[in-house]
């Protein structure tokens, strides 16, 4: 398996690398960004794919990460989060949360998340 991941918070994606030759318990230990803000919804969405080369990628499963324990306390500490595919569980990713503030150009106050600290995912 060749598994990567697509993070999903208001209508905004980002992919992570593909973790060749993994398998079932890879290790990405990226950081990603999004802006936060009242439109964007309360939950980051992953969804686990298999890197499938000449046939479509094949879904593994999909976590949903709520936003509101970071939104409030600043960061979260690594947590493990269940990966399901319909209701069948397929096992968990960890991960870390962490919440700034960025100032704009403009003088408006905008909100940032970033996630990263992945580690292993079984």
């Amino acid at each position: 398996m060749d598994p990567y991941v697509i993070l999903s918070y208001g209508g905004r994606k980002q992919n992570s690398k593909i973790a060749s030759g993994q398998g079932s318990e890879p290790e990405w230990n990226q950081t990603f960004t999004f802006d936060v803000n009242n439109s964007g919804g309360s939950d980051l969405t992953l969804k686990f794919l298999d890197s499938d080369y000449g046939t479509e990628d094949d879904c593994v499963g999909e976590a949903t990460i709520p936003l509101e324990p970071v939104l409030q306390e600043g960061s979260v500490p690594t947590a493990s989060y269940n990966v399901v595919k319909g209701q069948e569980f397929r096992g968990q990713i960890k991960l870390s949360l962490f919440f700034t503030h960025k100032a704009h150009d403009h003088g408006v106050a905008a909100q940032e998340e970033s996630y990263g600290g992945w580690g292993n995912s079984h």
